[in-house]
């Protein structure tokens, strides 16, 4: 199954109800900033290179971020955070993302979620953890990463659950785990505003995560030469 068979598959889903009723919602009781753009209101696939070594994984997409504009990250604080910081380590062409044809282009990086739609509260049941996890490990084995950034516990937990690492080390900002025959991950405080308004997570916190990642990942020398 190529990259656009599983995205086809992703973005017709129904398969948690909860979600498919939350995100269908959001999408007519708009955010008033918001009001005359049509939300996506669907699973939100990943998005990037396919040739990516960098896979970036988050948690689900926001309600009024992915889940309007129809890409992962995109039109949120969370997304700003991640993209300027992408843009600075050289994976993105631009330091900012609003909408799905805004030109922004990722080189040797892929971004995604483990769960595709928008949970109320941001915070999916196990039950559609479960339910979703097939889609992020399918994606995985079709990029074959060689880093994965994890931002968040929950997305290293979810990253852990599908490379079969255990014991999981437990999570923390700049934590390395190498999977056997696999991909290292590298994990990093989520960009949430809970943890950048806080001081949790900075700036250069989030920059020296992915300096790291383009040096394990071995594509500096590209970026430097601007492939």
């Amino acid at each position: 199954m190529t990259l656009d068979d599983l995205r086809a598959e992703i973005v017709t889903c129904r398969n948690c109800p909860r979600l498919v009723d939350w995100r269908e919602h959001v999408a007519v009781e708009k955010r008033a900033a918001f009001r005359a753009e049509t939300y996506w209101a669907r699973p939100v696939p990943g998005f990037g290179d396919p040739s990516a070594r960098i896979v970036v994984v988050g948690l689900a997409p926001a309600a009024h971020g992915a889940n309007r504009t129809g890409r992962v990250f995109t039109g949120d604080r969370s997304g700003d955070w991640l993209f300027r910081a992408m843009h600075r380590a050289g994976l993105a062409n631009q330091p900012t993302s609003t909408h799905a044809g805004d030109g922004l282009v990722l080189h040797a990086a892929w971004v995604t979620a483990p769960v595709k739609c928008a949970p109320p509260d941001n915070a999916p049941t196990p039950l559609e953890r479960d339910t979703c996890a097939p889609f992020l490990a399918r994606e995985l084995a079709a990029l074959h990463p060689v880093v994965v950034v994890c931002l968040g516990a929950f997305a290293y937990a979810a990253a852990c659950r599908t490379y079969a690492v255990r014991p999981r080390p437990r999570f923390g900002h700049g934590v390395e785990t190498n999977v056997t025959d696999g991909p290292t991950l590298l994990c990093s405080f989520h960009p949430s505003q809970q943890n950048t308004f806080t001081g949790r997570l900075t700036e250069p916190m989030l920059d020296a995560v992915f300096t790291r990642a383009v040096e394990l990942s071995g594509v500096g020398g590209a970026i430097e030469r601007g492939v």
